[in-house]
């Protein structure tokens, strides 16, 4: 039986031994989050451009994003990309959840291959797709082929096209993530619950309605979570596949804050916006656990 400390309560030690082992951890915690984030808010009330000192503004830099045009495209353009993404998000990474919980030879190689986008470079993932969007690519090859359309679009150029190719390229790349969390979710089921409900004549669509949904919910709203954080701050595939273009149609806010920080040179700027952005983030999912409150189990 080990000796308890009676001056400090711990158990065959002192009380500072956890915080001795802690200290690596919050030590880079600090320097890679507290830290930025602290200059963040700071910068976000001064006129900085990385070669003068910086300036106090005050307010400034908030009401300029107030009459800021292209701040309300690029929030827009983020809201859009959002919505399009719920539906990959949601419903076809659930579907390939129940799909690859079956219990069926080589499984594995199924999830791998559903999963291998994910920990693809979104780089090399951008690139392809330009490839697969280009006026010449597969796309329009099978569209033309098929009689669908008379001649290519060029789709990452068409400012109708071109934020709804963005939205297909970042939920294909996610897609295997959402899976995976419904994967864990579905696992965690008891076998017996679906037994019962087969006992009661339930079909597959009606033991998805009433046993499989109900019981993953916290895991919707981890996903949900998850694809809030990353639609509004999408920015490696706008930057590889169209900067913005055309005509600001697929600006987003990640990637306007990146240009007014590195190509304006305008981190005040800049830092306001990521705090706004940083304040949305912190509204959806506080909204989104409100919204799945008393539902999870």
């Amino acid at each position: 039986m080990r000796r308890r400390n009676s001056s400090t309560g711990a158990v065959g030690g002192r009380w500072y031994t956890p915080w001795v082992f802690l200290v690596p951890g919050l030590g880079l915690f600090a320097i890679f989050f507290v830290w930025p984030a602290a200059t963040a808010i700071r910068l976000a009330f001064y006129r900085y451009n990385v070669v003068s000192p910086p300036q106090f503004v005050g307010g400034r830099n908030f009401a300029h994003l107030l009459e800021d045009q292209r701040f309300w495209t690029a929030l827009k353009n983020s809201l859009i990309l959002l919505v399009g993404l719920l539906p990959m998000s949601v419903v076809i990474p659930l579907l390939l959840a129940v799909l690859v919980n079956q219990k069926l030879r080589f499984i594995q190689i199924y999830r791998l291959v559903y999963y291998l986008p994910v920990v693809t470079s979104m780089v090399a993932v951008a690139v392809a797709w330009n490839y697969v969007f280009h006026q010449q690519g597969v796309v329009n090859w099978a569209l033309t082929g098929f009689g669908l359309l008379d001649e290519p679009i060029q789709y990452l150029l068409d400012p109708g096209w071109a934020l709804f190719a963005l939205t297909i390229v970042e939920g294909w790349k996610g897609m295997g993530t959402y899976m995976m969390i419904y994967l864990a979710g579905l696992q965690a089921i008891p076998g017996d619950l679906y037994e019962a409900a087969r006992m009661d004549g339930a079909n597959a669509w009606q033991r998805l309605r009433s046993v499989t949904i109900p019981l993953i919910v916290p895991y919707f709203a981890v996903a949900l979570t998850i694809e809030v954080m990353d639609a509004m701050q999408v920015f490696t595939s706008v930057y590889v596949m169209t900067k913005g273009g055309p005509q600001d149609h697929t600006l987003t806010l990640g990637y306007y804050i990146w240009s007014a920080a590195f190509e304006q040179y305008d981190m005040g700027y800049a830092s306001a916006m990521g705090l706004v952005l940083w304040a949305m983030l912190i509204f959806f999912a506080l909204l989104n656990y409100r919204l799945t409150k008393g539902r999870t189990v």
